[in-house]
């Protein structure tokens, strides 16, 4: 690394290090224990566990578990893309350095794990049945944050791009369990 370089790539990290340090000082002050949106915030993390552990079908329980870490981890990625390009924000966090943990972590994936165990205990179709579950939660849960304060959508973002985020994420969770799948089948 030359001097310019490593003197820019310093300064990035500087002010990464300020930033983590304003968010955790917004997070004492607005979003601690004492405030009413935290408590949303863990039970938006535990309910959908609990639900889970419930109702997984344990003798799929890999393939839907899969399936839901595919989900999480894609959600995870767009979501911080999301929040680093200013697109949305959570102005109260369950955590403060992860900002849409409980839904990122347990409400996304978990509905679509319930609905993929469905779509595969019932033969249906899952591209209709995650459309249902994108339309609800793009149209339904995001708007129901946003009223709350929860989430705040920035820029061209508007519902019907969140519908398809969610729409395309849950496509691309499946899709990546069906190809693993067809992988496990050849070694079988």
């Amino acid at each position: 690394m030359n001097d310019q370089q490593r003197s820019f790539f310093d300064r990035l990290v500087s002010i990464q290090e300020k930033y983590t340090k304003e968010a955790q000082e917004y997070w004492s002050m607005y979003s601690g224990l004492d405030t009413w949106q935290f408590w949303v915030g863990v039970l938006m993390l535990v309910i959908p566990l609990i639900v889970l552990f419930f109702s997984i079908d344990r003798k799929r329980i890999f393939i839907i578990g899969f399936f839901g870490f595919a989900v999480h981890m894609l959600f995870s990625y767009v979501d911080a893309t999301g929040i680093h390009f200013g697109l949305w924000a959570y102005p109260y966090q369950f955590l403060p350095f992860l900002p849409s943990f409980s839904l990122d972590g347990a409400i996304i994936p978990v509905a679509i794990m319930l609905v993929f165990q469905w779509t595969l205990k019932h033969n249906k179709n899952f591209y209709l049945y995650a459309t249902i579950l994108a339309l609800i939660f793009g149209f339904g849960f995001k708007p129901l944050l946003t009223n709350l304060g929860l989430f705040e959508p920035y820029k061209w973002v508007n519902y019907f791009y969140i519908f398809l985020i969610y729409w395309f994420l849950y496509v691309g969770g499946y899709l990546l369990t069906r190809l693993f799948m067809k992988w496990q089948e050849g070694y079988e």
